[in-house]
C-alpha cells in the first residue's frame, strides 16, 4: 500500500503525543513490527545472539520430539513449527544468514535421528513428509544463491551432511528425483546459477506440494 504526499505531510505534522498513541496502536494489531522496533531500540541481544538461542531452542526441541515421535505425518508438523520460528525470528532479526544456517540445522537435525524412522513407514505415509523437506532443501539453495558468494563457505559442511542424509532415505531420493532436485547440488556444493528459475518451473507444473508423484527430469545440467 502507497501513501500519497498529502497524507504522509499530514502525518508529520500531527503532535507528538498523538502521534505516540497511533503508533503504539498500529504496533498492538501489528506484532512483528512490533517485535523488529523493540528488537532495534530496546533489546540489548544481537543478530548472533538470538541466532545461537534460536539454534540450541530448535535442537532441544527435534529431542523432545524424538521422544514423543508417531508418524512421519507429525514429524512435518512438527517441522512446520520450528520453520515458524525461524520465520519469525528473520523478520525480527533481518537475519539472512540465520535463514539459511537455522533451516539446514532443522534437517540435518531431524534426518539424524529421525532417516531410519521415516523409513520404517509405508511411503505412502512419509510421501507428504519427504516432500516437504525435498521443499525446505531447494528453499535453501534458493537462499543462499541470493547471499554473497564468499559466504557458500560457512554452509559447505552443513550441506554435504544433508545430502549425504538425503542419499541414506531411499523415501527421498525418490522424492527429490521425482521433483526435480539433484541431491548432488548438497554434495558437491554446485548451485545452479539459475536455482530460483527451476524452482519456479517444477512448482509451476504442480511438484512439490505434496501431491504430485510423477517422474521428473533431475535439473542436472545434462
Amino acid at each position: 500500500m502507497t501513501f500519497d504526499k498529502k497524507f504522509k505531510e499530514a502525518i508529520s505534522h500531527l503532535p507528538s503525543k498523538e502521534k505516540d498513541k497511533l503508533i503504539l496502536r498500529l504496533l498492538k494489531k501489528d506484532l512483528n513490527l512490533a517485535n523488529r522496533l523493540y528488537f532495534d531500540l530496546v533489546d540489548t541481544r544481537t543478530i548472533d545472539d538470538r541466532r545461537l538461542y534460536l539454534e540450541n531452542r530448535i535442537k532441544n526441541r527435534i529431542e523432545r520430539f524424538s521422544q514423543h515421535y508417531s508418524s512421519p505425518g507429525y514429524l512435518m508438523m512438527d517441522m512446520r513449527e520450528i520453520s515458524g520460528e525461524i520465520t519469525e525470528h528473520v523478520k525480527i532479526a533481518k537475519d539472512k544468514f540465520g535463514e539459511v544456517s537455522l533451516n539446514l540445522l532443522m534437517l540435518n537435525e531431524v534426518l539424524t535421528i529421525h532417516n531410519k524412522r521415516i523409513l520404517e513407514a509405508t511411503q505412502g505415509k512419509a510421501r507428504k513428509c519427504c516432500t516437504y523437506i525435498i521443499a525446505r532443501a531447494f528453499k535453501i539453495l534458493i537462499l543462499i544463491s541470493k547471499l554473497h558468494e564468499d559466504l557458500l563457505l560457512d554452509f559447505n559442511d552443513e550441506l554435504e551432511r544433508l545430502g549425504q542424509l538425503i542419499s541414506e532415505n531411499s523415501y527421498l531420493m525418490k522424492t527429490a528425483m521425482q521433483n526435480g532436485f539433484d541431491v548432488n547440488w548438497l554434495l558437491r556444493i554446485d548451485i545452479p546459477e539459475n536455482i530460483e528459475e527451476i524452482h519456479k518451473d517444477i512448482r509451476s507444473k504442480g511438484y512439490l506440494i505434496g501431491r504430485t508423484y510423477l517422474r521428473m527430469p533431475s535439473y542436472n545440467g545434462n
